[in-house]
């Protein structure tokens, strides 16, 4: 599965990026269901209309990672290197979502019927905004980074990570938010985005 989405992401020149290092290795998988039915899975191409709302973004440590995991907090990023088109992505990074302090569930003695969105754990700094390329533009790549906080945790607020106005999303420095609050990349997930009315090869 690992291997999978590793090379999804070196497929798509994310692995490695400003976000993602070389040596990048995923310690939990990322899953993210919208509520239209649509599964993301290592590039899956989804209309404006399919991600209008915000999906369900769930957790889960791989392998021995989840003894070494429990009790800490995680910050979710989905970002948006190609705006406003991959031939002129002069707005990269836009920000279209960020959650911090997610905590996962990690007692296996608990049985849930659904996975439980990050939302329900973390804090939102930046509310979901759906992705609208337009029709002319190239598919996007959308980018879900989940990051390791310090053991501290973030202790952040909203004007931390920059407004929520459209425009103010727009050239977000993920890479030195990173860097300056000590987080680490342990799982990632991407798709791609087109409009509605997009006519290209999928």
């Amino acid at each position: 599965m690992a291997n999978t989405l590793l090379d999804s992401l070196k497929h798509a020149s994310f692995l490695p990026s400003t976000v993602i290092a070389g040596d990048f290795t995923p310690t939990v998988d990322v899953n993210v269901n919208f509520p239209s039915g649509k599964h993301i899975s290592n590039g899956t191409l989804v209309r404006v209309s399919e991600v209008k709302e915000a999906p369900i973004v769930s957790i889960t440590p791989l392998g021995d990672s989840t003894t070494s995991a429990s009790g800490q907090k995680f910050t979710l990023m989905l970002i948006d290197p190609d705006a406003p088109t991959p031939d002129d992505p002069k707005f990269a990074y836009w920000r279209h979502w960020v959650v911090i302090n997610i905590s996962l569930p990690f007692d296996p003695s608990v049985s849930e019927s659904k996975p439980r969105c990050v939302t329900t754990t973390g804090r939102t700094l930046t509310q979901y905004l759906a992705p609208g390329p337009k029709d002319e533009s190239g598919p996007h790549r959308y980018l879900f980074l989940v990051f390791q906080e310090p053991e501290q945790g973030l202790l952040l607020e909203k004007g931390d990570v920059g407004g929520e106005e459209f425009v103010q999303r727009r050239s977000f420095r993920a890479e030195e938010f990173v860097q300056k609050h000590g987080l680490r990349l342990v799982g990632a997930q991407w798709m791609r985005g087109v409009g509605d009315g997009w006519k290209g090869d999928e």
